[in-house]
């Protein structure tokens, strides 16, 4: 589960890293990639982002409180 932790976070930060340049510099970087914003690879990618982010709020409470993202020490 931590693996899949991780790569939620990347891909998050990819996304809001795409908003942020959307924001500042009206420059979309998936559409740009993919040539388009409703470009069969943009809406891929929008998807998994938005997965990944759904992942994210719902893994704490799977794990009961606890968003891991590496192993427990053992005492």
């Amino acid at each position: 589960m931590r693996i899949v932790n991780i790569i939620a976070y990347i891909l998050v930060i990819v996304g809001a890293v795409n908003w942020g340049l959307f924001g500042l510099f009206d420059f979309n970087l998936v559409s740009t990639i993919f040539s388009g914003a409703r470009a069969v690879g943009s809406i891929i990618v929008y998807t998994i982002i938005a997965i990944a982010a759904l992942w994210l709020i719902l893994s704490p409470f799977i794990t009961g409180g606890v968003l891991l993202f590496r192993k427990k020490r053992a005492d």
